[in-house]
C-alpha cells in the first residue's frame, strides 16, 4: 500500500471515530433524558433493575463470543469489586439526582469527571501533573462550587447525589485505567449486574405497575445505554483518546437542548457559568496531558448511562 493510500485508509479510521463518538454521546444523553422521564414514574431502583435486563440484549451476543471463564477469571478481583460498586453508585446517584434536577444541571457535576481524574490519578496511580494542570484543576473545582451554588441550596439531597455520583464517576474511571487489560464485555457485563442487583434490593416495597409501553422504555434504556457504550469504545480504537476526549462535552449541549425542549428546563446564568469553567479547566486538562504525550482518559470509557 502506498503511502497516501496508507494516510487516507488511516484518516477515515479518524473520521469514523470521530462520528462514532458524537453518535454515541448523543445517544448516551438520549439515555439520560430517558432516565430523567421514566424516574418522574417509577423509583430508581426499579429503572435501574429494568434498564439491567435490558442491556443484556447488547451483551448477550458479546458474552457468547467468549468464554465464560472471561468472566470470573479476572485481574485484580478486589479493584474488579471497588468498581462494581462505584459504577453501581454513579448510576443510580445519577438517576436520583435527575429526578430534582434539570439534565444540563447533572451533568455539569459530570462533566468535573476529567478534573476529579487528573487529581485522583496524582494520589492513586502515582502519575505526575505539573502546575499548570494543578492550576486547572483548581479552578474547575471552583465551576464546581459555582454551579452548586454557594448558599444552603448547594447542600440540597439533590445536589449531593450528583456531585457524589460525579466524584463514583471519576473513580470508576481510574479503576478502569487500572483493570485495563480486562475485556471491555466483562467490565460491563458485571457493572450491570451491580445496577440489577442494587436495584432489584431498592424496588423492595416502591415497586410500580407499568404498562407494556412502559416496559419497553425501560428495557429500550439499557438497549440505548449499552450500545452508546459500545460505539465509545469502539471510536476509542480508531481514533486517538486526545483527539475525542473534547467531543465528550457535546454531552452538555445535548442535555441542554433535551432539558429545553422535553422537560422545558433551561440553566440559569449561574449554571451556565459554572459548565463554562469547568469545560475549560477540563479542555486544558486535555491540551497538557496531549503536551505531556499523555492519553486522556475519555469519562464515556464508564459512562452512568
Amino acid at each position: 500500500m502506498s503511502r497516501q493510500a496508507a494516510f487516507a485508509v488511516g484518516g477515515n479510521a479518524i473520521l469514523a471515530g470521530i462520528l462514532l463518538m458524537l453518535v454515541g454521546d448523543f445517544m448516551f444523553a438520549l439515555n439520560d433524558a430517558m432516565g430523567k422521564w421514566l424516574v418522574a414514574s417509577f423509583s430508581v431502583g426499579q429503572v435501574l433493575l429494568i434498564r439491567s435486563f435490558g442491556a443484556f440484549f447488547v451483551l448477550g451476543p458479546m458474552l457468547a463470543r467468549q468464554p465464560v471463564s472471561a468472566l470470573y477469571r479476572v485481574e485484580k478481583p478486589r479493584w474488579q469489586l471497588a468498581r462494581v460498586v462505584l459504577a453501581t453508585a454513579d448510576t443510580g446517584l445519577f438517576y436520583a439526582a435527575v429526578a430534582y434536577l434539570p439534565l444540563a444541571d447533572v451533568m455539569t457535576f459530570y462533566m468535573a469527571g476529567p478534573i476529579y481524574v487528573a487529581a485522583l490519578s496524582h494520589f492513586l496511580l502515582g502519575e505526575r501533573i505539573g502546575w499548570r494542570r494543578w492550576l486547572a484543576v483548581l479552578i474547575g473545582f471552583v465551576g464546581v462550587v459555582i454551579a452548586l451554588r454557594p448558599s444552603s441550596a448547594m447542600l440540597s439531597w439533590p445536589s449531593m447525589f450528583g456531585l457524589v455520583g460525579s466524584m463514583s464517576f471519576a473513580l470508576t474511571l481510574v479503576l478502569g485505567r487500572v483493570l485495563r487489560s480486562t475485556p471491555d464485555a466483562t467490565l460491563v457485563t458485571w457493572q450491570t449486574v451491580g445496577c440489577l442487583l442494587t436495584g432489584a434490593l431498592l424496588s423492595i416495597g416502591s415497586w410500580s405497575g407499568f404498562s407494556a409501553n412502559q416496559l419497553l422504555a425501560l428495557l429500550l434504556l439499557g438497549v440505548v445505554s449499552c450500545s452508546a457504550h459500545l460505539m465509545i469504545t469502539r471510536s476509542l480504537k480508531l481514533a486517538p483518546a486526545s483527539l475525542l476526549a473534547p467531543l465528550q462535552y457535546t454531552l452538555l449541549l445535548w442535555a441542554v437542548i433535551f432539558g429545553w425542549v422535553f422537560f422545558g428546563d433551561f440553566p440559569d446564568r449561574q449554571t451556565l457559568i459554572g459548565a463554562a469553567v469547568i469545560v475549560l479547566a477540563g479542555l486544558f486538562i486535555f491540551h497538557r496531558a496531549k503536551v505531556k504525550d499523555v492519553e486522556p482518559l475519555v469519562p464515556n470509557d464508564a459512562s452512568h448511562g
